[in-house]
């Protein structure tokens, strides 16, 4: 079986072994009011800096 292959049997076969309780998710669960801040001594310029170079190193 090379890759990206399946077995056949398996895509005929309609049935899936799932455990589905038939209930849905709530996306709102874990939902959250509040605010984020950072504090940091690095000026703008140094941020934008160091975000350049973290491209670069990914390239």
């Amino acid at each position: 079986m090379g890759f990206g292959s399946y077995d056949e049997s398996e895509q005929q076969n309609g049935n899936v072994d799932a455990d589905d309780d038939g209930e849905g998710v709530s996306v709102h669960e874990n939902d959250h009011e509040g605010t984020v801040r950072f504090e940091t001594d690095a000026s703008t310029d140094d941020l934008i800096d160091q975000l350049g170079e973290m491209k670069d190193d990914d390239e």
